[in-house]
């Protein structure tokens, strides 16, 4: 329930669910406010027990509620013509992309609608079937899972009306007003998933519940994602993940019917995008050795990134390619720290600034981060002095 959740909230703020027009939107920020007091003022403290009930009280509230859903429906017009930048892509572009520092250097806060362990062409071809998009799509992609011959929770990304109908939007505002008010257990630490992962009564050859990708990140508002600090700090954690990765060693090949396939489809979508004014542009985050060896030898860089870039007349920002972007702190081998995903938006967007009219970096922007912001500096001596002496 709870992945459904996450999705629903990607595709409620997709890019049909963008309020484009001024006035929706402080008529939307308005209603909300006043939804969020009832919620957090009056009905949040009640259950907690932090204030006597007061039926009068609950009552006001109950009916600035409904007042919410009647107007839901008008608060998210199917316009997005005034949205300048999204971000599509699977899991690394999501956590590895710091929403704040993108603001900060140019003014523009992107609409983050990444999907972990979801193929970002999918996204990528879900925003081309958008007419009204028109602004600047900016596709994170791991390679493998670009071309992979499934598209994860894309699903979902078709079933988008399940979310965007009126009741669909209702609830998931609900959900959020509660998030944000009330503490809620996690469902990764319920007794019943920690029995059932620690089951090891599964066939052999069987994946079972041991060989899922347990709790990796946490998110906060507008779905900005970063790494759960348990995966960085705690071994045990941090070891498990890496191991859940499997070394991203394919189960299937990666013909090159299947990568052409993939090309094909993705220069159709760009140029439909491009079609109708808008703009697209790829990222690569970087991944470790321990994985990359094995997405290399699936997906050589030059048979997808690179013809990617050339097949689609597109320009990208390959973490390979940035300076800034060497020696990073990847954890679990495959998405950055949140210190270091700050670095690395701010290497990102600082490049694609250079390569496309699209981003500018405002002239009071903050200055330039590096590998030293976000690794410290005895790391490297850390790391040396435990190498045996001769």
């Amino acid at each position: 329930m709870k992945r459904v959740l996450v999705v629903a909230g990607a595709l409620l703020l997709s890019i049909g669910a963008v309020v484009a027009q001024q006035d929706v939107a402080n008529q939307t920020q308005t209603t909300m406010k006043a939804t969020g007091r009832a919620m957090g003022a009056v009905l949040g403290p009640m259950v907690k027990g932090e204030k006597p009930y007061d039926q009068a009280a609950v009552d006001t509230a109950l009916t600035q509620l409904a007042d919410t859903a009647k107007k839901l429906p008008t608060m998210f017009p199917e316009s997005i013509k005034g949205l300048k930048v999204a971000i599509v892509g699977d899991s690394r572009i999501l956590f590895d992309t710091d929403l704040d520092r993108f603001e900060a250097l140019t003014g523009i806060r992107p609409v983050q609608l990444a999907i972990h362990g979801t193929s970002a062409l999918t996204l990528l071809e879900d925003a081309a079937s958008n007419p009204n998009f028109h602004g600047l799509l900016i596709v994170g992609l791991a390679d493998t899972m670009f071309f992979q011959p499934f598209d994860g929770y894309g699903e979902y990304v078709r079933r988008r009306g399940d979310f965007t109908s009126p009741s669909g939007k209702i609830g998931i505002e609900i959900d959020h007003m509660l998030q944000r008010r009330l503490a809620f257990l996690d469902s990764n630490h319920r007794l019943s998933v920690a029995a059932h992962r620690l089951d090891p009564d599964f066939r052999p050859g069987v994946e079972g519940p041991k060989d899922d990708i347990w709790k990796v990140s946490e998110v906060g508002e507008n779905r900005a994602t970063w790494m759960w600090p348990r995966i960085e700090n705690d071994p045990f954690y941090r070891d498990r993940t890496r191991w859940a990765w499997k070394g991203f060693k394919a189960k299937f090949k990666y013909t090159p019917q299947l990568i052409a396939k993939g090309h094909a489809r993705a220069k159709a979508a760009v140029a439909k995008i491009r079609a109708r004014g808008g703009e697209v542009v790829f990222v690569r985050p970087p991944s470790a050795p321990q994985l990359r060896v094995n997405e290399e030898a699936q997906v050589p860089k030059a048979k997808g990134w690179d013809f990617l870039l050339r097949n689609t007349g597109s320009v990208g920002v390959h973490a390979d390619d940035l300076a800034q972007a060497q020696g990073l702190t990847l954890p679990e081998w495959s998405h950055l720290n949140r210190k270091c995903a700050t670095v690395f938006t701010d290497a990102y967007v600082r490049r694609l600034a250079e390569l496309t009219p699209r981003l500018k970096i405002r002239a009071d922007g903050p200055a330039p981060l590096s590998r030293a912001d976000c690794v410290p500096h005895t790391m490297a001596g850390a790391v040396r002095s435990l190498r045996p002496r001769s």
